[in-house]
């Protein structure tokens, strides 16, 4: 990538991701000794995705989406004041909106569990939402601060913030739980009371640099405002495109729990391993990308918002191809030695959450694009485009879902889930790059296909000496060390081994990709 500066405010907010994620890892085996893959774990994590349903859509999706583009174009067309004056009708109107939301949705929960329909596992799912579910409004004021900093090209904040939410959990998990006693009801109360309290810390950090950056922190109920309109018709199709994957979210949740009551939990704990590298490197890469293509945008500089997005593609593959065919391979390994503890995890919840791995790892790649083309679309003020091509993932993957539950064997349901997730999501982003380059033009496809092949080759030798060297060092291990370390110490030689492999293979192939990163990251 030509801008280095996009390499390396990508590289502080995979810094803090890195944080966030590894403090995110040390929550869940706390979670999985504690609960496993029962009940109580699959009602906490469909709970958990309700409230985060709609931090996606109104925080981290359509409102930031829709907000950076038109908060630098005011800022650079009529200066900070001007800009400042939108935002406080944005955050007011928003916090009126979430305010409504958040106890419209108490309500129902609190009426749904006195139904006399509601089975056991939904009662405990809904009070569990019941509590969690204001965390909507906290998570989408602090996503809607994030929106606001980033646009100053300050990332580091607000980064942060969401190891705030970890850290909490933890914390209730290692102090409370001692508290409440062994039931699991009461722990998973406590959790959820937990989510609550983490919401409104990442709110309260991000204040200060707010300030800083002249925040005026007051409300405004005028929104009859030209530059507020500009961002609700651009929220509105982006709204209603991330509203259909995230109730397809919901839905993939809601089928698997129809599934069997262990099959929740295993699908998240497998996902946490795709999300892990993703958050790390794509997620922060998306996150520096949108406001640089905003700003590409609002100069008309197609051009360099083309090499960028070819330069963004390649590095996340160059990172991204080794990581899926390696969490292919080791998915079991992983899963075992990250999670079984001797608690609520066991042997049989690792072969259903590594069946699920083996499907999602190949999506790694795709996901990666996802989080360069969708912030181009938004960029160029284009919500419409990622909406329509939204819809159609959606419905191929429910109806792959549908196929896929109907057809497997039962504990083979949810990798079939999995499947069809990355199927859907490979389509979605083929097109949506098809699309993305009549627009912006002279996207480098050959090239980038060169290289893609060329990691992909690298990455099989890799996987290759990664199973080789967990399988036969396992024996080895066991005599020397006791059981669990034996277990971490191979996986950890496996990785070593197989980053090492494909580090070589780079360098033999002097792959570009890599002394562009290293010189970036230098600076």
């Amino acid at each position: 990538m030509k801008d280095a500066k996009v390499i390396r405010s990508a590289g502080v907010v995979g810094s803090f991701t890195l944080l966030s994620r590894g403090l995110g890892m040390l929550r869940d085996i706390i979670i999985a000794y504690h609960f496993g893959t029962s009940l109580m774990a699959s009602a906490f994590f469909v709970a958990f995705t309700i409230p985060n349903l709609f931090r996606r859509l109104f925080g981290e999706g359509a409102l930031s989406a829709a907000f950076i583009p038109v908060f630098i174009e005011t800022r650079t067309k009529q200066g900070d004041k001007a800009a400042w004056d939108m935002a406080a009708k944005v955050v007011t109107m928003t916090a009126a909106f979430l305010t409504t939301i958040a106890i419209v949705g108490v309500l129902l929960f609190s009426v749904g569990i006195k139904l006399p329909c509601c089975s056991e596992k939904w009662i405990t799912t809904f009070e569990l939402a019941r509590i969690m579910f204001p965390y909507v409004l906290l998570i989408c004021t602090a996503a809607l601060s994030m929106a606001v900093l980033n646009s100053f090209k300050h990332f580091a904040t607000s980064a942060f913030a969401p190891c705030l939410l970890n850290l909490i959990l933890i914390v209730v998990m290692l102090v409370v739980f001692p508290i409440v006693g062994q039931s699991p009801s009461n722990r998973a109360l406590a959790l959820a009371w937990g989510v609550l309290l983490a919401g409104a810390a990442q709110v309260l950090i991000q204040l200060p640099a707010l300030k800083r950056f002249g925040c005026p922190f007051k409300f405004s109920s005028r929104w009859n405002d030209p530059r507020v309109r500009q961002m609700l018709l651009l929220m509105g199709p982006a709204a209603l495109g991330m509203a259909v994957t995230q109730f397809n979210v919901l839905i993939d949740r809601l089928l698997a729990m129809w599934i069997g009551p262990w099959a929740p939990a295993a699908l998240f704990y497998s996902e946490r391993m795709i999300y892990f590298p993703l958050g790390i490197i794509a997620t922060a890469m998306g996150t520096v990308l949108l406001p640089t293509f905003s700003t590409h945008a609002a100069h008309g500089d197609h051009s360099t918002m083309s090499r960028t997005i070819g330069d963004a593609l390649r590095h996340l593959a160059f990172i991204m191809t080794p990581a899926a065919l390696g969490l292919l391979v080791l998915a079991p390994n992983i899963l075992s030695a990250i999670f079984e503890w001797n608690g609520s995890f066991d042997a049989q919840s690792t072969l259903l959450s590594a069946r699920a791995l083996v499907f999602y790892a190949p999506g790694l790649i795709v996901f990666s694009a996802a989080k360069v083309f969708v912030p181009a679309f938004y960029a160029l003020q284009d919500t419409k485009t990622p909406v329509r091509i939204g819809v159609y993932i959606v419905l191929l993957n429910l109806v792959l879902n549908i196929v896929l539950i109907l057809t497997l064997p039962e504990y083979w349901k949810h990798a079939g889930m999995a499947f069809s997730t990355v199927v859907a999501e490979l389509f979605g982003m083929a097109v949506l790059g098809m699309l993305l380059a009549r627009k912006v033009g002279n996207i480098p496809w050959r090239s980038i296909s060169r290289s893609f092949m060329r990691y992909l080759a690298s990455a099989f030798v890799m996987a290759a000496a990664a199973w080789l060297t967990a399988r036969h060092s396992q024996p080895v291990l066991a005599n020397l060390l006791p059981p669990k370390f034996a277990q971490l110490a191979a996986v950890a030689l496996a990785v070593g081994v197989g980053g090492g492999t494909y580090f070589i293979l780079a360098l033999g192939l002097k792959a570009p990709e890599l002394r562009e990163i290293k010189a970036a990251l230098r600076k």
